[in-house]
């Protein structure tokens, strides 16, 4: 079925959209499954990581940690002691000076795991005074034995492991709060001394609403790192793991030296109900870690001692227990991939629409930083969002489109060369159109045809040179050739230079190069003589057709009243007896004639009565149902089929309504007139058969409701003597044992 020209003009539309649009998403989809098999083979990983390092360095330093305070063992400490590792009588000594100041916890980031004279006994004593201590252990690895912790505090399990999870660039971005070695469960140091602090606010650890294997304290939970969570692919995710969220860089947290500790040079109120670890900061002990902070592009910032690492993983736990800080999260697979597309999308849609090297460059370069900011913010309210497999995605879709359109636009120019030398060579007009609608090759022909020079016409569009409606029409068919892929022909105006208007047969194809280009080639022939030689002979027929439609018109009806006459009366007759006797209905046919009307006819003249009758055929057929035939059988006789009655009865309600509907007044040459009239019916087959048979009934009871005072109906096969037209009367199941009404009965 074909579409009518609304519709083909819409899907045409919708056709040339879809074609660019689906370059464009076929690119953004290869470039974004090609950056996706990349990202999972860990190729943008380390990128990855170096974007989130730079978003570390750039964003605010939030305010210091005033919960946490580092007892460093710097450079002069260890002058002033003389020896490494601390002997146990000095530490006892610093364990007892902070304790006086009643911190909350005491964290050791110092291995204890074997007697350093003099003082062990005196240490040991001291650690197993103080509840409030928690020490360190290295649970064994794959590269390291295991350190243990001091027994005074295996004991009471005032013990967490220090084990770092470094990524393979030595950056620490993780922290593991549990880990499983040998069956046994083993918690981290700083979570047990989150623990430990929480306890003063009544938060204990449990199990998460959302999910009873992720921990909970506080409101905050906890969600376990997987190994392909944002840019990480397939790292040990072993034990439960965090994304680290790291406070600032280097000497970010309170640090006061050992020495000023142990002679009482710290003001009290800078350590009690404080978080106070004691580590190492002398650059020769050589324990540092590198966070994201440490990875300037630029310039590297100094590495965090080992014991401020902690302080950082600590003060992450409190934050997200006591203020629902949330971990750092990262989008799920599916939603990271739709991320990617979308930047793929934004890369192939700006370098297919703009042609401008210098604005396209403009317009990558502002989508690469609404990325950059994008990624910036979702990490400011705690989100990870790939940066670097969008960038590529981004900038990769944009150099295939640029790639493609370069040479397609190579492509062009030899099929434009090629194309000109064929159609040199044919006689009539030729034209080639690009897809936007432009002439790039026209010949000799078509120039003469609309009378412009070659030069004057390569390179603009119909809407140039013709009439808007010329051209729309133009624009149109070429639509249609383009979107349908198929060969049409179409015939059209066209007004040349010179004002005159052709009319022309164009045949229009399309030619693809290896490209991919695909140019529309059309054939013209004019044909304005031949089609005002079919006008005429059209207009001759038409004339010939109305003529004979008049005639056959005059010949089947009454020309007074316009309804049937008795020829076309009984041709319907003769094809609805054809259907009842094939579906075994039953036909009702009545004979009407005006009571009186000779009457009416003097006293108005002929004009008068005239007048009346067509008055009369009006309310007949407006009273009728449209499968009804209404006939004038001559002066004031009128003869009605009614085919397919199912009874009698429905004869006998006809009659009634025709005869109520003509008893209304009729106003005539500005008198009011009152008519009546008499029906007889007769029906097929029960009366007759024949057509004169079942006529000659009718008018047989009609002349006994006239005997019978007029204004009423009978039936012929009720009147007095009544013998068959042509048969005996057949019964009928139906028959209802109507047999005559007048007016006033009814």
């Amino acid at each position: 079925m074909k579409l009518g020209k609304k519709a083909k003009r819409f899907w045409a539309s919708l056709k040339h959209q879809g074609g660019e649009e689906r370059r464009v998403f076929f690119t953004s989809f290869g470039i974004t499954g090609l950056t996706i098999l990349l990202r999972f083979m860990g190729l943008l990983q380390a990128s990855e990581w170096t974007a989130l390092d730079q978003f570390y360095t750039l964003r605010p330093t939030p305010p210091q940690d005033e919960r946490i305070v580092i007892v460093g063992i710097d450079e002069a400490d260890l002058q002033t002691i003389g020896t490494w590792p601390i002997p146990d009588a000095v530490m006892a000594d610093l364990l007892t000076a902070i304790a006086s100041y009643q911190p909350k916890v005491i964290g050791l980031d110092i291995y204890r795991d074997l007697p350093i004279e003099p003082g062990h006994a005196e240490l040991q004593e001291v650690m197993g005074s103080l509840p409030n201590l928690i020490g360190i252990e290295w649970l064994a690895d794959t590269y390291w034995s295991g350190v243990p912790a001091p027994q005074s505090l295996v004991k009471d399990r005032r013990v967490g492991f220090n084990n770092v999870v470094t990524d393979p660039d030595g950056t620490v971005r993780r922290n593991t709060l549990y880990m499983h070695v040998d069956g046994k469960a083993h918690t981290s140091f700083a979570l047990k001394i989150a623990f430990l602090y929480l306890q003063h606010y009544g938060i204990t650890p449990m199990p998460a609403q959302s999910n009873s294997q992720y921990l909970q304290l506080g409101e905050g939970v906890f969600r376990p790192f997987r190994s392909n969570d944002g840019g990480y692919v397939r790292v040990d995710d072993k034990g439960y793991q965090i994304l680290a969220d790291f406070r600032g860089p280097a000497e970010t947290y309170t640090r006061v030296s050992m020495i000023d500790v142990i002679e009482g040079k710290v003001e009290a109120e800078l350590l009690r109900d404080r978080i106070v670890l004691i580590g190492s900061v002398a650059t020769r002990l050589r324990d540092f870690f590198r966070t994201p902070y440490s990875n300037g592009l630029i310039v590297s910032k100094k590495a965090v001692p080992g014991v401020e690492l902690q302080a950082n993983f600590i003060s992450q736990i409190l934050d997200v227990a006591l203020y629902e800080r949330p971990i750092l999260q990262t989008l799920p697979n599916p939603w990271e991939w739709l991320w990617i597309l979308v930047w793929a999308y934004l890369g192939a849609s700006f370098s297919w629409s703009i042609s401008s090297p210098q604005r396209l460059g403009l317009h990558l370069f502002t989508a690469l930083l609404g990325l950059t900011g994008a990624c910036y913010a979702a990490f400011l309210v705690g989100w990870w969002l790939p940066f670097v497999p969008p960038a590529i995605a981004l900038s990769g879709s944009a150099i295939f489109i640029i790639s493609y359109l370069a040479h397609q636009k190579e492509e062009l120019n030899r099929s434009k060369e090629f194309l000109h030398k064929v159609i040199d060579s044919i006689p009539d007009p030729v034209f080639v159109k690009d897809k936007n609608h432009r002439w790039v090759v026209l010949n000799q022909a078509y120039c003469n045809l609309i009378g412009y020079p070659l030069e004057a016409l390569l390179e603009k569009s119909d809407r140039d040179v013709f009439s808007r409606r010329e051209a729309e029409a133009f624009r149109q068919h070429d639509e249609e050739t383009f979107f349908t892929h198929e060969s049409q022909e179409s015939e059209e105006s066209l007004t040349d230079a010179r004002g005159v208007t052709h009319l022309i047969a164009t045949k229009r194809s399309l030619h693809q190069d290896a490209a991919g280009n695909l140019f529309l080639v059309g054939v013209m022939r004019d044909i304005t003589q031949r089609k005002r030689r079919e006008e005429e002979l059209k207009l001759s027929n038409e004339e010939l057709k109305v003529s004979q439609n008049q005639m056959r018109y005059l010949a089947y009806h009454d020309n007074l009243t316009r309804l049937a006459n008795r020829k076309l009366f009984e041709e319907n007759l003769t094809q609805a007896i054809a259907e009842a006797e094939a579906n075994h209905h039953w036909i009702a046919i009545l004979f009407l004639d005006l009571d009186g009307f000779k009457d009416i006819n003097d006293t108005l003249g002929h004009d008068g009565g005239d007048m009346l009758l067509k008055a009369v055929a009006l309310r007949l057929t407006g009273c009728l149902r449209s499968s009804d035939t209404v006939a004038r059988f001559g002066g004031d006789e009128f003869t009605v089929i009614l085919p397919k009655i199912p009874t009698i009865a429905d004869a006998a309600r006809v009659a009634d309504k025709i005869l109520s509907t003509l008893m209304q007044s009729f106003s005539i040459n500005g008198q009011t007139l009152s008519v009546t009239t008499s029906i007889g019916i007769s029906l097929y087959p029960v009366d007759a058969e024949k057509i004169e048979n079942l006529i000659k009934c009718a008018d047989t009871a009609m002349y006994r409701a006239k005997d019978l005072g007029k204004n009423r109906y009978e039936f012929w096969h009720n009147l007095p003597n009544a013998s068959d037209c042509d048969r005996a009367r057949l019964p009928h199941p139906n028959d209802s044992g109507c047999h005559s009404q007048n007016q006033s009965e009814s």
